[in-house]
């Protein structure tokens, strides 16, 4: 696997991470615990040095959950969580739960998560969302006076607009910025990703596989258990389903061509936009943890990403990534 630095930062990790959200959360009701922390570990074996987590996947379990599985590689891999939402209510789904980037908040997160994960020293601290109610220099700030204090490595932000990354930064350097960027899901390349190139900072693509939409294994006919969050987005209805089936086909042909699968060319396509660019596909299974990691092998042309971009501005993507309450809580 090759490795991949975030930004200006000297924060280097595997060119593609394992989103671990999946595992207990989200996508239905948490997997079998033993089966995860083996597939953690085989995914160390294969070369994944970096892991995405959070306080609010469970909450709490998933932490917990990678905490166990990656103590024996501690200082060989890299794990990133987040902290953010407001989990003193009863129900505690992002979204659901309301945003808390308070500094007391922030501490007690970062002391709360390096218990669970076993572990020294936070790698990479994202702020899961941006807190209208707190100024961003002080979130910045009570980063900065953890990292000041040995608590954590590298501060990031997710799914932060570009003001605000750029208030952040100056008080305290991002190392990463982690938001939703696929091949249906491009709006970072208008402002973010420029502003990112001139500040140093590395991005972070989470869902870029579209949720699983983008591995070819989706369509009108898929249902989804109402504890799978897709169940409730408007991009997943059987409509939009149906209408987005165009990109399936564009990663389909290029596939074919390549000898890969459609998931392993949108990954693919992620890596050849800018050296700095680490995707973090989720998954529960062997085969597609094997798939994924295969991505890294594939070489897009100048040809062929000149295709995939002729056909992808032809073909517009049908129905909002979110529902308008969580909407707003992006590009902020």
């Amino acid at each position: 696997m090759q490795t991949r630095k975030l930004g200006g930062s000297n924060l280097e990790v595997s060119a593609i991470g394992l989103g671990c959200m999946g595992m207990s959360f989200s996508y239905g009701p948490p997997k079998d615990r033993q089966e995860m922390i083996a597939l953690l570990r085989t995914a160390v074996e294969r070369g994944v040095t970096f892991f995405d987590t959070a306080e609010v996947y469970g909450p709490f379990i998933n932490e917990e959950l990678v905490g166990e599985a990656l103590a024996p590689f501690r200082g060989k891999v890299i794990i990133a969580t987040k902290f953010g939402f407001d989990l003193s209510g009863s129900d505690k789904r992002p979204g659901a739960a309301g945003l808390n980037s308070r500094p007391e908040r922030i501490k007690q997160v970062a002391d709360a998560s390096l218990k669970r994960l076993k572990v020294d020293v936070l790698d990479l601290f994202y702020q899961h969302r941006v807190d209208p109610d707190v100024p961003i220099e002080d979130v910045a700030g009570a980063v900065k006076d953890l990292i000041h204090k040995g608590k954590v490595r590298h501060f990031g932000l997710s799914e932060a607009g570009v003001q605000t990354i750029r208030r952040a930064h100056a008080i305290q350097p991002i190392t990463a910025l982690q938001s939703e960027y696929s091949l249906w899901t491009r709006t970072p390349e208008k402002e973010v990703i420029p502003a990112l190139e001139e500040l140093g900072i590395g991005f972070v693509p989470y869902s870029p596989l579209g949720k699983g939409f983008l591995t070819g294994k989706i369509d009108e006919n898929t249902t989804f258990d109402s504890s799978d969050f897709r169940s409730i987005l408007p991009r997943f209805t059987p409509e939009a389903l149906k209408a987005n089936q165009a990109l399936i086909d564009l990663l389909g042909s290029i596939a074919t061509k390549k000898n890969a699968t459609p998931a392993q060319i949108a990954l693919a396509w992620l890596l050849a936009q800018k050296p700095w660019i680490v995707p973090i596909p989720g998954t529960t299974k062997l085969h597609r943890l094997d798939e994924n990691i295969g991505a890294a092998a594939v070489e897009l042309t100048s040809d062929d990403l000149h295709e995939i971009e002729s056909a992808a501005s032809k073909i517009t993507v049908q129905g909002d990534r979110y529902p308008e309450r969580l909407e707003k809580m992006t590009g902020r």
